[in-house]
């Protein structure tokens, strides 16, 4: 055997003694890395995963009481989410509370929903994002389409083994603030916005969706903002439309990721659907969400609005 045919068979058993030691590679139990959704059949799958946390975030009192995704725990959004004093988002040392009596460490993979089409799991999905926490996907569809699947529910509150979860500090560049806002309607900034009302709400027509408890003394919109109502964005099931949809969609409303973008609606939590599909499945990189939205601008002083419908206060 010739010197070069023994390096060969040499060199060709050190690759297969390689190939049959090297680990073998194990589907990810989780979703995978950069998704920012996860269907009713993976979750359904996925429910014993110790690493997967599902969380509800619905804004109906006794929702969850009443039947929930096996396993979930309940996170408030008005009491848990939110800091009670001040209107502003919860606090980090009362977040990291939170995260921590959930059982969630830094590499659980927390999956949120909840009712009216995701809105509020949206809304967490954004706190939790302010956190630090990136590693957060929405069910897509929600509990409209759990239950309309007639997948299981339980009305037992489950208990996990309690962690140190540590948060980082909330990240100011996912936020918007009203000076923000009123830099565009005022011409000084190139940031897009985007109004995610009714067209009713945006024209000025109405003040407000019915029953809403939340009220601005003006009604309109901001200057320069960009009506897309956020039920343009999903299919009939509550699911997100594909992403070359919404990128059209928005596209088509001067919104492509070129420039910065803030989401508003009246309280903060549909534009946070918004922010959620422009932000986590466009992959837009510098959107911000504006909390304050409508009940702040619309009841702030000496700030332009738009107002198509001629509105003016609570009379024509």
């Amino acid at each position: 055997m010739s010197i070069l045919s023994r390096w060969w068979r040499a060199a060709s058993l050190a690759t297969l003694t390689f190939i049959a030691s090297a680990p073998v590679a194990v589907a990810q139990s989780t979703a995978e890395a950069g998704e920012a959704l996860v269907s009713t059949e993976w979750l359904e799958k996925n429910l014993r995963n110790a690493k997967v946390r599902v969380i509800e975030v619905s804004v109906n009192p006794g929702l969850y009481e009443r039947g929930h995704i096996p396993g979930a725990v309940n996170f408030s959004w008005h009491n848990d989410l939110n800091d009670r004093v001040r209107r502003d988002i919860v606090s980090q040392a009362q977040f990291e509370k939170l995260l921590s009596a959930a059982g969630v460490d830094k590499d659980t993979t927390i999956v949120l929903y909840g009712d009216n089409n995701n809105w509020f799991a949206a809304w967490g999905a954004w706190v939790f994002e302010q956190y630090g926490l990136n590693n957060v996907k929405l069910l897509d569809g929600g509990r409209k389409k759990w239950e309309a699947e007639n997948r299981a529910l339980e009305n037992r509150t489950p208990e996990y083994a309690a962690t140190a979860f540590k948060a980082s500090r909330p990240d100011p560049a996912l936020r918007a603030r009203l000076t923000d806002v009123v830099a565009v309607a005022d011409g000084k900034s190139d940031t897009r916005l985007v109004d995610i009302r009714s067209a009713d709400e945006y024209s000025g027509k109405i003040f407000a969706p019915p029953g809403a408890a939340e009220l601005a003394v003006r009604a309109g919109h901001i200057p320069g903002a960009a009506n897309v109502p956020w039920g343009r964005a999903v299919n009939e099931d509550g699911t997100f439309k594909s992403p070359a949809e919404l990128k059209a969609l928005y596209a088509a409303a001067g919104i492509d990721g070129s420039k910065p973008v803030i989401t508003y609606c009246r309280i903060g939590e549909r534009s946070s659907h918004t922010w959620f599909a422009l932000h986590r499945i466009l992959g837009y990189k510098n959107v911000r969400n504006y909390d304050g939205s409508w009940t702040e601008y619309g009841n702030a002083v000496g700030v332009p609005v738009n107002n198509p419908s001629g509105t003016v206060w609570a009379s024509k």
